[in-house]
């Protein structure tokens, strides 16, 4: 018995500390600054701008490399089973005054083997496509740049709505589970009445048929709530099996940023798209600095070895004999007709410039559409808490003058139950007005590129 009593200590040791744990964990509250910072340091879109960034890095010097000295080293064995003739007028070796071959001689040149070993530094003097280039490469490290800020911009707002939707689940269920209790006091008091014989058994009836119907609405406020957690954990890049919970309190409305115009000037999207207008811009330099001359110098230095041998293992003596040899080379290359090619590449890239400038003119009016009708939305929000939370207020007056009226038998259990519905309902659509107002407050600091202020 007591080894049987310390098997079963012992599996039930993962379980209690499993148990502490996950106590441990709820305890540990989730603000939307904290969300936000956890969704920046671990959700994926957010780590592929920085890879992107340092890409960028890269690409600057692969482009750089261009135009820095170049040196690289050679070497080839080479066997030429047969050797290349030539056919030279015999008369060409002939001695004035004197009798000399006829005819054409058959020469064979060079040797059976030969082997080179050499060595070439080239530095590029002046090549305007290779100087546009590195200009447009640092560019587009500041494109990347900006589009980290953009896609951190767009993590911040969907973490803060998926946020915002876990406060409204939750405080539905908050809502659902008051409404509960309350029912289930209601029906105590039919019971104890039913009982006494001052109320029927159907009235008793009514009211468990309620309790049973906002149980089962408890147990879909309950699943609501794990799915908004769930959603947002996937957001933030948290696993899903990590226990979170939220502050107790709740939002409440700011009235002064209905009146703040912001700077929609600000925004990321229009700084994406200015950059992006600098390196089309950049794009079309490249392609025209393809008709300007490039000037570069080189310098070769090397050895070569003949013979009827393999060079790498013979001699003089064996009739293999080797010389080094260099040069310095000065190159000018002066485009002068590529098939109109270049001025076909000009042409395509300035009609990719105008049609961005196009994009821009209908972003920045987007933008300031967006703008105003965030701001309209907002105020109309405003309005609606204002006008949900004045019905909250009359529906508890009402419940409370129907609870009184009940007691004393001048009102029937369907108006007593219908004001406890009433005042959930009302309840849930305060909630519901202040969740949409948080929503139309993020599209407005959105809207005025003042989104970081979340964070």
């Amino acid at each position: 018995m007591k080894k049987t009593f310390m098997y079963v200590c012992l599996a039930l040791l993962p379980w209690l500390g499993k148990g502490q744990t996950d106590t441990a964990k709820e305890g540990q509250e989730l603000t939307l600054s904290q969300a936000i910072s956890y969704a920046l340091a671990q959700k994926a879109d957010a780590q592929k701008a920085q890879l992107d960034i340092r890409k960028s890095e890269y690409k600057i010097q692969e482009v750089r490399a261009n135009a820095l000295p170049n040196l690289s080293a050679t070497g080839a064995v080479t066997y030429n089973p047969k050797l290349q003739a030539t056919y030279i007028d015999a008369s060409t070796f002939a001695i004035p005054g004197m009798p000399g071959p006829q005819g054409v001689l058959k020469m064979e040149m060079g040797q059976k083997w030969s082997s080179v070993a050499e060595a070439k530094l080239t530095q590029v003097l002046f090549n305007q496509t290779v100087f546009t280039g590195l200009k447009a490469a640092r560019t587009t490290r500041e494109f990347y740049q900006l589009n980290a800020s953009l896609t951190e911009q767009e993590l911040i707002e969907r973490v803060a709505k998926a946020y915002y939707q876990v406060f409204q689940t939750r405080a539905i269920l908050e809502n659902v589970t008051r409404n509960l209790t309350l029912t289930e006091q209601t029906a105590q008091v039919v019971a104890g009445l039913e009982k006494a014989g001052l109320a029927k058994k159907i009235d008793l009836d009514r009211t468990t048929v309620a309790i049973n119907n906002l149980k089962a609405g408890q147990t879909q406020a309950r699943n609501g709530v794990a799915l908004a957690e769930n959603a947002l954990k996937y957001i933030i890049g948290m696993p899903i099996e990590t226990p979170i919970t939220l502050p107790k309190e709740g939002f409440t409305p700011d009235y002064s940023l209905a009146f703040d115009q912001g700077t929609p000037s600000k925004r990321i999207e229009i700084q994406v798209l200015e950059k992006q207008k600098q390196l089309l811009a950049l794009a079309t330099k490249v392609q025209e600095a393809g008709r300007y001359p490039s000037l570069a110098l080189q310098g070769t230095y090397g050895y070569l070895g003949m013979g009827p041998k393999l060079p790498l293992l013979y001699g003089k003596p064996d009739k293999v004999y080797w010389a080094d040899y260099s040069a310095i080379t000065l190159a000018l290359n002066i485009p002068i007709f590529s098939g109109r090619g270049t001025s076909a590449k000009i042409q395509q890239a300035r009609i990719e410039q105008e049609a961005l400038d196009l994009t821009f003119k209908d972003t920045v009016l987007a933008l300031e559409l967006a703008s105003q009708n965030a701001r309209t939305q907002l105020t109309n929000n405003l309005l609606t808490i204002d006008s949900q939370k004045e019905n909250v207020k009359l529906a508890e007056e009402v419940l409370l003058n129907t609870q009184n009226n009940y007691q004393q038998g001048l009102a029937s259990l369907n108006d007593l139950l219908e004001s406890e519905r009433a005042l959930s309902d009302a309840k849930n659509a305060y909630t519901n007005a202040l969740l949409d107002y948080k929503l139309a407050e993020i599209e407005l600091l959105k809207a005025q590129g003042n989104l970081s202020k979340l964070k």
